[in-house]
């Protein structure tokens, strides 16, 4: 099993959308790697409602407004951004193209997107960084503080401009696709950034493989303080789909909160993240900002997450599909893609700015 290895980048013809690298992706890449990256938990019910409530949710169009000198342009954990689009960490992207994650911070850094490294990245942080671009850092909590305080200082070091604490996956999904087609990392595919695991101390007879094993060193709302009382830097807590939690992690001292089921990749029958927006940028009512991630693939899909209450949006997929089909080039093309759409969608619906997109846009079908 390898990733596709192509002398040029070239972005086929008829590539358009997001949807059209996918079905590139998917006849190119290794049909285990393509259940990997396609697949979710479960039935993948979940999976599939992140794209139909997008379907569901319907635009009323404004016209006759006057739009010149609109723009996309935000501010983000005090970072003027051109536009709201973040490429979200995606480990083991060598799976995808031979260049993996330097490829795509390329990308990052000529749409001038943050890229938010994986914990699980193929490349270190220093030379990811190192491409010239905004670069955010994904923790996930390690066994022991210590462990998770070098993570924080390594990214410190290399520039990281944010941390993102992914708290939904404490244990991983259970992948039945990638599993039905034998899916395994390859032989010498490591984590670049975490040091090589000992073998975990042995199960008392009796105990549950989960919760005594896996669960055994999962992190707490203790831990999340701890984290951000650490750190110079924005701590977003990556994962949140209830309104309590949204609340309870900015108590903990979260910059600001991401909105995510994982892609549909770890609690199969969890909401559609879409959904789960509104009542959550009620509760915290501008109160710090709002991330957005899952089932994000195209423009008007992140006018209607803005519209629902985010700052910005992530794309995880659909940068993936196009690193495997073109490299970086691919991801500047997506990435250039989704602002055009964005840019056209506002147009439409007569907002200038990103602050002139309102939830009365929105209608459900």
């Amino acid at each position: 099993m390898s990733a596709p290895g192509y002398p040029f980048a070239v972005i086929p013809a008829d590539v358009v959308s997001a949807g059209d690298y996918a079905r590139h992706a998917e006849a190119m890449l290794d049909p285990r790697v393509w259940a990997y990256l396609d697949g979710g938990a479960g039935d993948e019910i979940t999976l599939r409602e992140n794209l139909a409530a997008f379907e569901a949710l319907k635009m009323t169009p404004r016209v006759l407004a006057d739009v010149s000198g609109g723009h996309t342009r935000l501010t983000l954990a005090g970072e003027a951004l051109a536009h709201p689009f973040i490429l979200a960490p995606v480990g083991w992207q060598k799976l995808f193209h031979p260049q993996g994650e330097l490829a795509s911070a390329q990308a990052a850094g000529v749409m001038q997107a943050p890229l938010a490294v994986s914990c699980m990245a193929t490349e270190t942080v220093e030379a990811i960084a190192g491409q010239g671009g905004p670069v955010w850092f994904q923790i996930y909590m390690q066994a022991t503080r210590a462990a998770t305080e070098a993570l924080v200082r390594r990214a410190e070091a290399a520039g990281c401009r944010a941390l993102l604490v992914t708290v939904d996956a404490p244990i991983g999904g259970i992948r039945n696709r990638a599993q039905r087609v034998g899916f395994s990392l390859p032989l010498g595919m490591v984590a670049a950034n975490l040091p090589a695991e000992g073998a975990p101390p042995p199960l008392k007879a009796g105990a549950s493989a989960v919760f005594d094993g896996m669960m055994r060193a999962a992190p707490g709302w203790a831990d999340i303080e701890w984290l951000t009382r650490l750190t110079r830097l924005p701590v977003f807590v990556k994962g949140i789909l209830h309104a309590d939690d949204a609340e309870r992690a900015l108590s903990a001292g979260a910059a600001g909160i991401v909105v995510s089921n994982h892609g549909g990749r770890v609690l199969d029958t969890a909401p559609a993240a879409i959904n789960a927006l509104p009542a959550i940028a009620a509760r915290l009512n501008g109160a710090a900002p709002i991330l957005f991630d899952s089932g994000v693939r195209r423009g008007s899909d992140a006018f209607k997450a803005i519209a629902l209450g985010a700052d910005a949006v992530m794309i995880g997929r659909p940068y993936i599909w196009a690193l495997s089909v073109a490299g970086a080039l691919g991801v500047a093309h997506l990435l250039r893609t989704l602002r055009e759409e964005l840019e056209i969608t506002m147009a439409l619906m007569g907002c200038r700015t990103l602050t002139d997109i309102r939830q009365a846009s929105i209608c459900h079908a």
